[in-house]
């Protein structure tokens, strides 16, 4: 058994080009999982409160964007559970190397790193059709929608969610800057052979469209970490289904507290 307890005290970071609000009713789902627990966000630099600001070019950077924003608000009073989704698993596996005391434990979803998983595995060619398009798209509405068609398998809520990423866009829009940013240094981010000595889940999912689950697959065999697979999810699979991964995070914490 650890000796920082894990699910207490959550914090969330979302991904490439997105920010807290996109959690949506997750948060909600995470709460009814964990009822006692404390769950906090922290916006990435360049996005939600921070909007206005360029980002780093680096993981490294963002990492300590981030932790410093935690540290300003009391979060890491009590040792964190990060969740983090895509580009902010990349920012977690850093702040896990730099600060282990900081967490009890992660799960990172639908990542990659450099170094282990080749270009078109981390951005699949099959979707860079329908990535050309969200970037020439210039109506907001339209925008989110097929974003939402490319990291999202379930269609029942699309026209409600895009309107719902469409406002969040016009309240606090992230930059074409911004996301060049982040995407340079996703590409770019290469850990060191170490892994943390914070306990670590991945979660992917068959149904990715934009990551390969062969890139979570290939973090697990080589740290040798727990790997959950959900069967037809998209890319964001917290938006797909919710419910699946806080019953994942629940079984997962259950059995290391044994």
């Amino acid at each position: 058994m650890d000796n920082k307890p894990a699910g207490q005290n959550w914090l969330l970071l979302r991904g490439l080009a997105r920010e807290p609000a996109h959690w949506g009713d997750f948060i909600g789902v995470l709460q009814a999982a964990f009822p006692d627990a404390a769950i906090n966000t922290v916006a990435l630099p360049g996005t939600g409160e921070f909007y206005q600001q360029d980002s780093p070019d680096n993981i490294g950077g963002i990492s300590e964007f981030v932790r410093q924003q935690a540290l300003a608000r009391g979060l890491l009073e009590k040792p964190v559970t990060i969740l983090a989704l895509s580009l902010g698993a990349m920012v977690t596996w850093e702040w896990l190397r730099r600060y282990p005391d900081d967490c009890a434990a992660a799960a990172l979803i639908s990542t990659s790193f450099a170094g282990l998983s080749p270009f078109y595995q981390r951005l699949r060619w099959q979707g860079y059709g329908q990535l050309v398009s969200v970037l020439r798209e210039r109506d907001v509405f339209q925008k989110e929608l097929k974003t939402l068609q490319l990291v999202n398998n379930s269609r029942e809520r699309d026209a409600a969610l895009a309107q719902q990423w469409a406002q969040i866009h016009q309240q606090r829009p992230i930059s074409a800057k911004t996301a060049y940013r982040q995407i340079r240094a996703a590409s770019a981010y290469r850990p060191q052979a170490e892994r943390p000595d914070t306990p670590i889940l991945l979660i992917n999912s068959q149904g990715d469209h934009l990551v390969s689950p062969k890139c979570s697959e290939a973090i697990a065999k080589k740290w040798q970490l727990e790997l959950r697979t959900h069967p037809w999810a998209g890319h964001d699979l917290t938006v797909d289904d919710g419910a699946w991964v806080a019953a994942q995070l629940q079984d997962w914490l259950a059995g290391r507290a044994k």
